[in-house]
């Protein structure tokens, strides 16, 4: 489903009446199938787009989570000057909202002026209050001009990968080089998956084992079949059985490990450290410059992890505009709220787990 209203200029320039200089010119309209070049020629040329603004979103949050989306196009003299992805997700545990975007460690708005960013909040807000939601979410990867509140505790962590395999092998701090040749030495091999099915059995047991609902098989190959080769599987084997597995999404010089986990031997083989290693070696010799590792909550082992790997803490600015909760919400996994949910789940029997956690995971965002 897709948001029913277009929001021309003169309906969402309340907004900026105290604000900013009126520019009539600027018509916001939803993204209709004749402009999804125009969308993603914008994205790709936007100096902060990211792969979670590409309009191959809207079609994937549609089909596989059956969720209302409403990506919102800026046009001046009829060129493209902002772009807004957002999704509506319902959730009976954290509430009803309109996120940009859903799944994804990014989003946001992409626009070439403050007037521009404005024109299209107001169009996000005049949505959302329409759609009656909690609140709304921009995951944003810098400040910008609103002064909604922030979330405080996502990090990204992301660094430059050198142009040769050993200056990228020196990098990496002592401790954690020591890790990478002890898997190399443990006879640990990495592959490339065309299917998703040994990525998604590991996977499925890793997010289990860490009290987290699987997300449906369904939604993996749908990434496969939209994003093509800008989405790919790197499989660690010992002996040629599958130990971990890695989804990565690439986008212009950027590789991003997205969806990752290992079976309990992973550890001991330091299968983790091995599998890392192996994609940024391939990146750097596949001709990419930039290793994201994505977003994690500070304090959690995934932050330890990277923080290891000699990546340094980036601050996500992932704000909310407030229309009926009263404050902002806390997701964090050392909230007790979740805790009795996460220890629940952690004991599942995996079979069951994996039957049921589709249909929660889709109403995570």
């Amino acid at each position: 489903m897709r948001c029913r209203p277009v929001y021309s200029a003169p309906r969402v320039f309340w907004f900026l009446k105290n604000n900013r200089q009126n520019h009539t010119s600027v018509n916001i309209s939803r993204l209709d199938e004749n402009s999804l070049d125009d969308w993603d020629g914008y994205v790709n040329s936007h100096p902060h787009g990211t792969i979670c603004h590409l309009s191959s979103w809207r079609g994937l949050l549609e089909t596989v989570y059956g969720l209302t989306t409403c990506y919102l196009l800026a046009r001046d003299a009829g060129q493209v000057v902002g772009v807004l992805p957002m999704a509506r997700v319902k959730s009976l545990l954290f509430g009803h909202t309109l996120v940009s975007t859903p799944f994804c460690v990014y989003g946001g708005v992409l626009a070439d002026s403050d007037e521009v960013l404005a024109a299209l909040t107001a169009g996000a807000i005049r949505i959302g209050h329409e759609l009656n939601v909690d609140y709304i979410e921009f995951r944003e990867v810098l400040p910008s001009v609103n002064d909604w509140p922030a979330k405080d505790f996502y990090f990204r962590f992301n660094k430059p990968i050198q142009t040769e395999a050993a200056a990228n092998m020196q990098a990496v701090p002592r401790k954690q080089r020591a890790m990478i040749r002890k898997g190399i030495n443990n006879g640990l091999v990495s592959v490339e998956d065309d299917g998703i099915d040994r990525f998604y059995d590991i996977y499925a047991v890793s997010v289990r084992n860490l009290g987290t609902p699987v997300y449906p098989k369904n939604y993996f190959r749908a990434l496969k079949a939209v994003f093509g080769d800008r989405c790919r599987i790197l499989t660690v084997t010992k002996d040629q059985k599958p130990v971990a597995s890695v989804l990565s999404l690439y986008y212009h010089d950027t590789v991003m490990p997205y969806y990752g986990g290992g079976l309990a031997v992973a550890r001991t083989l330091k299968a983790y450290d091995f599998m890392y290693w192996e994609l940024m070696r391939r990146s750097c010799e596949q001709g990419l410059r930039r290793f994201d590792f994505g977003r994690s909550i500070k304090g959690t082992g995934s932050y330890s992890f990277k923080k290891n790997w000699g990546f340094e803490p980036e601050p996500l600015y992932y704000k909310q505009y407030m229309i009926k909760a009263g404050t902002s919400p806390d997701f964090s996994p050392a909230n007790p709220r979740y805790e009795k949910y996460i220890r629940v789940w952690q004991k599942l029997p995996l079979p069951l787990a994996n039957f049921i956690g589709p249909y929660i995971a889709r109403h995570l965002g």
